[in-house]
């Protein structure tokens, strides 16, 4: 059913569980696994001009860190890849020019509950995606009390 699945990270905590589902998913079905990061263009060029090379280099060197993570989850022969531009257009396109079968994505990323007022990538992804997308949403936390509970 799935030859091949993406799973779009941007390091942040909620996008964990969408990773453990992604690498569930590819077991299950014994799928390829890519792994994307993209460096968002529109906060690189929303930046002063005199900090955008320094900003361009430690957004990579974070995308970078997302996916070594994802790596280390994953283990040997996951395809990893960091792109540059609008997130939503990036993932779709990696999508269609991998033959993808399914997006994987968490539905808040690093701009957590703000970014609500412009849009989610996540929610852009599931409109515009040539593939199905599933969008997992992260889990609330169990408080130590409850968890005593239970």
């Amino acid at each position: 059913m799935f030859d091949t699945v993406v799973v779009a990270t941007d390091g942040s905590e909620s996008v964990t569980r969408a990773i453990d589902v992604a690498l569930d998913l590819a077991a299950r079905f014994d799928a390829d696994v890519h792994a994307l990061s993209v460096i968002d263009a529109g906060e690189v060029d929303a930046s002063p001009a005199q900090l955008r090379e320094e900003l361009t280099a430690a957004l990579e060197t974070h995308a970078e860190s997302a996916l070594a993570t994802v790596r280390n989850r994953a283990g040997p022969g996951i395809t990893t890849a960091v792109r540059e531009g609008r997130p939503a257009p990036e993932i779709c396109e990696y999508a269609r020019k991998h033959d993808a079968d399914l997006i994987v994505t968490g539905t808040r990323g690093r701009h957590g509950e703000n970014r609500l007022l412009l849009g989610s990538v996540a929610e852009r992804v599931v409109r515009t995606s040539p593939v199905p997308v599933l969008s997992v949403r992260q889990l609330e936390a169990v408080r130590e009390g409850d968890r005593a509970e239970a």
